[in-house]
């Protein structure tokens, strides 16, 4: 595969929903052995989030509903993408994929604070003294691959989709249209981290830097595939992690 191959193909949902489904069931796995509930417990917000509007509607069904309609969709458009293409799935184009994400996750911690230092140097000493809550280092994993998962589905896959379609419909020329989905969709992620009781304490430090990472991880998705969007964020968190103990 050459490659410009590889490029194209690890967007395609063949490849990217397959590469992701490991650290869905990872997630899934881990938070079940830890907490003996699919819903409860150490849950993701995205998780939660998501998993509550249709426990909302379809009551102590409603996350097994969502469970069959998330693998559902996952496997019908492979399905459909292996029809336009087919053949034998390439083994190297994930251990690629997977390497990419990989050198995506440290770049990513590099880019962001750089960044950061650069627009907040004045408030970053101040904001060091923060003492954040700790969970235990299983926890800490689990919240990390659930953030790859998750809020790249919510707010990569379900919002940045979305406002581009939607800048699409209104005309907007496509660089426009991209820009204001990456744009917005980069502060909702950001501000979402501090709703509901378990969210953090805002500050504008915290803010600029999830929203940085946001602009990072959008822009990421638009480029590489949900995939490679989700294995970074789940990397880079869990490199954050090991690091921080």
């Amino acid at each position: 595969m050459t490659p410009r191959g590889y490029w194209q193909a690890a967007r395609q949902p063949r490849y990217t929903l397959l590469f992701a489904l490991p650290l869905l069931l990872l997630y899934e796995g881990l938070s079940f052995a830890l907490t003996q509930s699919a819903y409860a417990g150490l849950r993701n917000g995205a998780d939660v989030l998501l998993k509550t509007l249709f426990v909302a509607f379809g009551g102590s069904r409603g996350v097994a509903v969502f469970s069959l309609l998330l693998v559902g969709a996952g496997a019908w458009l492979v399905w459909r993408d292996r029809r336009r293409h087919p053949g034998p799935l390439e083994r190297r184009v994930f251990a690629l994929m997977l390497a990419e994400s990989a050198v995506y996750a440290v770049l990513l911690g590099g880019v962001v604070s750089a960044l950061a230092s650069l627009l907040l140097a004045p408030m970053l000493s101040a904001a060091q003294g923060a003492d954040p809550v700790r969970l235990s280092l299983a926890g800490q994993l689990v919240l990390s691959l659930g953030a790859g998962i998750y809020e790249e589905l919510l707010f990569r896959v379900l919002l940045v989709s979305g406002l581009l379609a939607i800048g699409l419909r209104l005309g907007w020329p496509r660089s426009r249209a991209v820009a204001a989905a990456v744009v917005v969709g980069a502060l909702v992620f950001s501000a979402f981290h501090y709703i509901g009781p378990m969210g953090d304490a805002f500050t504008v430090v915290s803010f600029t830097f999830r929203a940085i990472a946001g602009l990072v991880l959008s822009g990421l998705y638009v480029a590489r595939g949900f995939g490679i969007a989700a294995w970074t964020h789940a990397l880079y968190d869990v490199g954050l992690t090991l690091l921080a103990v």
